[in-house]
């Protein structure tokens, strides 16, 4: 069950909008403001702007003039604060004890509309994002899902390529694209905690106050639809032992909620437990010690993707794991029980993610700032318990149905082994993994 909460959108006259969730009796409060800022919005030569911006942006401003005074001043009595930068947005964010949260708040817009964007901070931060970087660059997963972002036609940039990106920006460059950005009609916000009638009345003023332009429109996002991988994607890397691996498959559309209920709840299944039905499997046959998965989403598609590190030796006998497990998926081989045991897996995880003021806000947040859509976080455990079987295995299908997808391998292990492996994947898209299925379950019936 959801902490219990009232959850308000208010338009504000001067363009800006958001969600004032009301969490009776809650300690602590949580603000996140989002703007339209991210890295889709720069021209490719000056990509890492944005991410420069957020770094200093929470700095010297006109009220507390240098950057570590400032952040001691809002975080003297525990207050936390962050900011982060995506391929879409900017958000800022910082949760503070219930008894100062109209002093934090102000500090926080304080910080967005009035940043001075000294060149001795913006030199510091830069020095701090290359090490950011480089630090990044090192992840080899994160570098092998860049790779094939780029060769499934998606908008992505590895951080070495960032990295040698950053050597055009300038402070002017940030100067600009805060101006080109930070505007109240691209503003949203989430504010959480507990806002009571006369609380919300003076938010709700401050945030109408605020010193910023009120001209222009949201930001729109950017066109942005995979293509088929004809061969896979292979990053030679001799300084590994184990290989990495990514398989992406897509549909080319947003799925609905109750399709993504049913996705996640099939994902869950496959790989999110030690005993789901991959991971699992490969753990008890000592093939690999963990594995990722998931779904992700661009404007205009769908992506339902996995990722394991394996060695050499044991990557066959991986894929063949999952290539049988979604089969089964896809063929409708699924024992009821499987479902209602993970259904109570994930209404567990739920509760614990929505006992918090901050995984309240986090419930809202994410999809609000994306497309305006206020999920009622209520009807959550009752969207899980309605999903069925008929429902998994149709929306797995559908996933599969386009035959648009990728394999990628980070590793040493050579092209022709790389190549090897995803004709063992390629069965799950021309319909034969299913046939086998059937097959076999109809002479384990007889």
């Amino acid at each position: 069950m959801a902490m219990r909460h009232v959850v308000h959108e208010v338009r504000l006259r001067n363009g800006a909008k958001g969600l004032l969730i009301h969490i009776p009796n809650a300690s602590v409060m949580t603000f996140d403001v989002n703007f339209r800022a991210g890295e889709y919005l720069v021209e490719e030569s000056k990509w890492e702007v944005p991410h420069l911006m957020e770094h200093v942006l929470l700095g010297a401003n006109e009220l507390i003039p240098r950057a570590r005074d400032f952040q001691a001043e809002l975080e003297k009595n525990g207050a936390y604060s962050n900011a982060s930068t995506g391929v879409y947005d900017i958000t800022y964010e910082t949760e503070c004890a219930d008894f100062e949260w109209d002093r934090v708040l102000g500090l926080l817009l304080v910080a967005i509309t009035k940043p001075l964007f000294l060149d001795e901070e913006y030199q510091a931060e830069y020095g701090n994002v290359q090490e950011e970087m480089a630090a990044r660059s090192n992840n080899h997963f994160r570098r092998l899902s860049l790779e094939m972002r780029q060769s499934l036609g998606l908008i992505a940039k590895t951080d070495n390529e960032r990295l040698e990106l950053m050597e055009n920006v300038t402070v002017d460059d940030v100067r600009e694209h805060y101006k080109k950005t930070h505007y109240t009609h691209n503003m949203r916000f989430v504010i959480a905690g507990n806002l009571t009638t006369s609380r919300r009345e003076t938010v709700t003023q401050l945030l109408e106050s605020i010193d910023l332009p009120k001209t222009g429109k949201r930001f729109a996002l950017p066109v942005e639809r995979p293509r088929k991988l004809p061969r896979p994607v292979y990053v030679p890397n001799d300084t590994v032992e184990n290989l990495y691996f990514y398989i992406d498959t897509f549909m080319s559309r947003r799925l609905s909620d109750a399709e993504t209920d049913a996705l996640n709840l099939v994902n869950t299944m496959l790989t999110e437990t030690l005993y789901s039905k991959i991971l699992g499997t490969a753990r008890e046959q000592g093939l690999v010690y963990g594995m990722n998965s998931g779904l992700s989403y661009t404007r205009d598609a769908s992506n339902w993707w996995f990722g394991a590190q394996v060695s050499d030796k044991n990557a066959s006998k991986l894929l063949d794991i999952t290539v049988e497990e979604l089969g089964k998926v896809l063929a409708g081989d699924i024992d009821e029980a499987d479902i209602e045991a993970t259904k109570q897996y994930a209404l567990g995880r739920f509760q614990r993610s929505a006992q918090t003021v901050g995984g309240t806000a986090s419930g809202y947040a994410g999809r609000y700032f994306f497309d305006g859509i206020i999920d009622n976080y209520y009807q959550v455990p009752e969207r899980i318990k309605a999903v069925t079987k008929e429902r998994i295995v149709e929306v797995a299908n559908a996933m599969f149905a386009e035959n648009l997808w990728g394999f990628g391998v980070l590793g040493n292990c050579g092209e022709v082994f790389v190549h090897e492996l995803q004709d063992q994947l390629a069965p799950l898209w021309n319909g034969s993994v299913i046939k086998a299925v059937k097959v076999a379950s109809h002479e384990r019936a007889v």
